[in-house]
């Protein structure tokens, strides 16, 4: 399997990232960042695309590709609904439509989030833009497309990208899974869920924690 992977310099990217270069059933990963990031392994390549409504030029390249990890995302802290929409609907959905058009045989998986409002009409904002990306990406002809909604993420490690409250919560991790362990998953759960979905497939397309752990273990 030949996967795209977005968000490799962020957090959740980079995690699901390491677990794809480990995996055996993974030939080749395809990072598509706005920013180099520095990571070199015989599985990867990089393609720099500053801006994902613009993916005209690279096309071809990307129609080689099977699978892909939308893991590219924002905090909504400090965001009006406007402008996260933008980051979190409007460039998922540029993107996503750009590769169905090419290859409706591909896997599509999001990271979405625990708590996302399928509705789109609850009172959280972050929420309603989840699920309205979420409904939107399962309308696609893709072959297959899953909504991943991770809650507490423990990073892996090694990982590069990690910020200092991640750092906090890995250090209490234990103490996290031991008093709420359905809202608690670690990174390398989530990427081997990932690959999971896209080598085996799963019986829902929208995935709680409970389900990513089942799926880890697949």
């Amino acid at each position: 399997m030949k996967v795209i992977l977005t968000g490799a310099t962020g957090m959740v990217g980079e995690g699901v990232l390491l677990e794809c270069l480990e995996n055996p059933a993974i030939e080749e990963v395809l990072m598509v960042n706005r920013r180099h990031f520095v990571k070199q392994h015989p599985k990867l390549k990089e393609l720099i695309v500053p801006d994902f409504f613009n993916l005209n030029a690279h096309l071809e390249e990307l129609k080689q590709y099977d699978t892909c990890f939308y893991c590219a995302g924002i905090s909504s802290v400090g965001l009006d609904e406007q402008k996260y929409t933008h980051i979190t609907y409007d460039t998922t959905m540029a993107f996503a439509i750009a590769l169905v058009q090419i290859k409706p045989g591909m896997v599509f998986n999001f990271i979405s989030g625990s708590h996302t409002d399928s509705s789109e009409n609850g009172k959280v904002m972050w929420a309603r833009v989840k699920g309205k990306t979420e409904n939107a990406l399962a309308k696609l002809p893709f072959k297959a497309q899953y909504n991943f909604r991770p809650g507490l993420m423990n990073p892996t490690s090694r990982q590069q990208n990690v910020k200092l409250l991640f750092k906090i919560i890995s250090a209490l991790y234990p103490v996290f899974k031991l008093l709420m362990p359905n809202n608690v998953i670690t990174l390398k759960e989530l990427g081997l869920a990932m690959i999971n979905a896209a080598v085996k497939g799963y019986s829902k397309n929208i995935l709680e924690v409970a389900d990513i752990k089942v799926l880890a273990k697949t």
